[in-house]
């Protein structure tokens, strides 16, 4: 495990610690550097979204046919600029955007080697109501050689290639929290002169919990074994039943179920017949984060991390969190097969 000093600053922590990632440490460094600074940024419009007129929707729709948010699409520009800007990505995929983004493509001397899947504001419809939200990453390094233009290929790639993965939560206080494959850890931001400090190390799922976190909402289109799943949570039986906490914002409840102990599920639906998250932009990077945590990630039947995806914005069902959790609800999904 990374060693850790409570209250060391990200950049201490990633100088520290930079020998336990196995590649070329000094570019992950700078990449999540970059991450850093436009987390900042974004901070701080949505400190302010209140008070400026970026709230609200921006009056177009992203690749997904939903109404992309002013924030959103701020959010998606200040990374993209961010990380293209220092010359550390030959690639970014985002959820707001049709396509990949080759960066510096036909630069023969661009020898960037990694590549960046970002959700830029997860939650976002929670904005207008002062409800937390967050920003989501994954790295991975490019299948194709290095110094030509990116593919498709550098993208679809199985989540167990990862190399790095995060997010972060813009609550009433604003963390990143991040892995290399060595664990997980927090960090907070200071406002008042900001620099992200750690305050959460080795992060860690209870292997039980007493949360479970779906939009209850849609239960007469979840699948059976969903139903019965949640029948379980609510029967009054042992330390049973649970209780039901869904904020809608994916970041804000993986967040919480983490720290105390929880189950978050979004499975498939008569209404979404392969789920609603997009298993290149939240699923395979809060799965990585999971398992680093000792938790884990499914879709009712297989690890996350498995799949092999076949379209940049793929959709599959997510079952995520204590471990004991996720196991009870997949045995609950292959009981009613």
């Amino acid at each position: 495990m990374a060693n850790s000093k409570l209250n060391q600053t990200l950049g201490e922590f990633i100088i520290e610690n930079q020998s336990s990632f196995k590649y070329t440490s000094g570019e992950l460094s700078r990449l999540i550097n970059s991450i850093r600074l436009a987390a900042k940024v974004v901070n701080h419009e949505v400190n302010k979204a209140g008070l400026v007129d970026i709230i609200g929707a921006a009056g177009d729709t992203n690749i997904q046919g939903e109404d992309q948010q002013k924030l959103d699409v701020y959010a998606n520009d200040k990374f993209i600029q961010t990380m293209t800007k220092r010359n550390i990505v030959c690639g970014i995929a985002s959820e707001e955007e049709d396509d990949f983004i080759a960066i510096n493509s036909q630069d023969e001397n661009n020898q960037n080697k990694y590549v960046v899947l970002i959700d830029p504001l997860d939650g976002s419809s929670n904005i207008d109501v002062n409800v937390s939200v967050g920003t989501i990453f994954s790295v991975f390094r490019r299948v194709t050689p290095v110094g030509t233009p990116v593919t498709i290929d550098d993208f679809l790639q199985k989540g167990n290639q990862q190399v790095a993965a995060g997010y972060v939560v813009y609550g009433t206080s604003t963390m990143l929290v991040y892995t290399t494959g060595d664990g997980v850890n927090g960090f907070t931001l200071n406002p008042a002169i900001g620099t992200f400090y750690l305050s959460h190390p080795d992060m860690q799922f209870p292997e039980d919990g007493k949360i479970y976190s779906v939009n209850e909402g849609n239960y007469i289109h979840f699948p059976l074994g969903i139903k019965n799943y949640i029948k379980y949570c609510q029967m009054e039986e042992g330390d049973r039943p649970y209780t039901s906490r869904y904020i809608g914002s994916l970041v804000s409840d993986f967040h919480r179920n983490m720290i105390k102990g929880g189950i978050y599920m979004y499975p498939k639906s008569s209404l979404a017949s392969n789920g609603k998250l997009r298993l290149l932009y939240e699923c395979n990077p809060m799965a990585f984060l999971a398992e680093q945590a000792n938790g884990k990630a499914s879709d009712g039947f297989n690890r996350i991390m498995e799949i092999e995806p076949t379209e940049l914005h793929q959709r599959v069902p997510f079952i995520c969190g204590s471990k004991n959790m996720v196991e009870k609800a997949e045995e609950f999904m292959r009981n009613a097969e």
